[in-house]
């Protein structure tokens, strides 16, 4: 019985853990990730292979809401870049939900283990990334959590295609959303700014992932001898709000002028001017033919093994949250739910502007203002901070975030 779990209604029908069991086979733990589990799962009929995620209940609300969003959403969408989902079921201490089980590599490793790599194999990348998110945005559906990690190949065929996966974070945007979300290098300023924002925060991560992909360097980066996460962190908050990033030689020297125009429509920090993903579809450099084919390989790989090599990276996973490194050393749990990057709302600020990370200098605050008022000369109110809502969206507690390594100097 798929999805009859889900029926709306005071008596809950729940699955029995038998109806689980007896349609498929769940091998062992693949990985454990912030809120589930994740098994390989067998049908025990077509003997065809899925992925299967298992959130306890008994791990509390966040992790209840996590899995009821995510089978939400993904019953909504049907589309070749998007992990479909195959199953679900709830018993009455579990969820369990199977995807389509995709085999191919991560794009950073089909990168690696190319020949020749170019523009136009990374144009093909975005193409379909930003189809999928035509798609969704098509829906309303606001994905908050694109980055390179949910990007992979379906298998590991010569012309696979690519599908995004993660859906735990996407919310439908029934006007306009608050609650801050999402993997600090890939945020949009309007989330960092504790501004109300939308579909454009996806364009926005579009953008970045564009970037590395190009270069194999992140665009917003701390390269202070900081030892303090917290501090570098807001360091790269301020980066992010004033837009700061550069096409740094040498690594851009050999990008075409088309590739550096869409990345800049993207990560426009006025998310009203920023280009939408049906926009970027339409761009020369998807659709024509502006897309170098000059190979960049040695470049790029240099780069990427240097700042996202897998032993680095896994190094550089800080597990634990946005919330609640950015949050004051007076603010309880209470606090978390008005601080995007700890930000408050300040009632003196013209507009209801946001106000600084809570803890943060007195210099980095007024930058963080002086950002804001240069970058938003129409902000839109902010709602004033409130104890988090027990219903609400997970605010970036469910994704322990993967830090991007700061790069070094050549």
């Amino acid at each position: 019985m798929p999805f009859g779990c889900l029926t709306l209604g005071e008596k809950k029908d729940y699955n029995s853990p038998s109806e689980v069991t007896d349609k498929y086979d769940l091998g062992q733990i693949v990985k454990t990730e912030e809120f589930c589990e994740i098994f390989r799962a067998k049908d025990r009929n077509t003997l065809k292979m899925y992925t299967c995620k298992k959130f306890h209940k008994k791990d509390g609300r966040k992790v209840r809401k996590a899995a009821k969003n995510e089978i939400m959403i993904l019953k909504m969408v049907k589309h070749h870049n998007i992990l479909q989902l195959v199953d679900a079921f709830e018993t009455k201490k579990e969820y369990f939900i199977f995807l389509e089980l995709a085999t191919g590599r991560e794009v950073f490793d089909w990168i690696l283990d190319q020949g020749y790599y170019s523009e136009r194999d990374t144009s093909n990348v975005m193409r379909q990334v930003l189809e999928a998110v035509a798609y969704l945005h098509s829906l309303k559906i606001v994905h908050r959590n694109l980055k390179l990690e949910n990007l992979v190949y379906f298998n590991r065929l010569k012309h696979s295609k690519i599908v995004i996966s993660d859906f735990q974070l996407a919310k439908l945007e029934n006007g306009l959303i608050k609650d801050p979300c999402g993997t600090p290098e890939y945020l949009a300023p309007e989330v960092v700014g504790r501004q109300r924002y939308g579909r454009p925060v996806d364009c926005w991560a579009i953008g970045v992932i564009m970037y590395i992909l190009l270069s194999g360097n992140p665009p917003f980066y701390d390269d202070s001898e900081e030892e303090d996460s917290d501090n570098r962190d807001k360091n790269l908050f301020l980066k992010i709000l004033s837009g700061d990033y550069e096409f740094d030689s040498p690594y851009w020297d050999d990008i075409s002028d088309s590739a550096k125009t869409l990345v800049a429509s993207l990560m426009e920090v006025d998310q009203d001017q920023r280009l939408t993903a049906q926009e970027a579809i339409a761009h020369e450099w998807i659709s024509g033919n502006a897309a170098s084919d000059k190979n960049i390989k040695d470049g790029v790989c240099a780069q990427i093994e240097k700042n996202f090599a897998k032993a680095k990276w896994k190094k550089a996973v800080r597990v634990t949250t946005l919330m609640k490194r950015l949050r004051g050393p007076d603010q309880g749990d209470s606090g978390a739910a008005g601080a995007a990057g700890g930000a408050t709302v300040d009632a003196g600020a013209p507009g209801g502007a946001p106000a600084p990370p809570a803890g943060m200098s007195d210099g980095a605050a007024a930058c963080i203002k002086a950002a804001l008022k240069a970058k938003t000369p129409d902000p839109q109110p902010a709602a004033a901070a409130a104890p988090a809502q027990p219903d609400e969206q997970t605010r970036c507690n469910g994704d322990a975030p993967q830090m991007l390594p700061q790069r070094k100097e050549d």
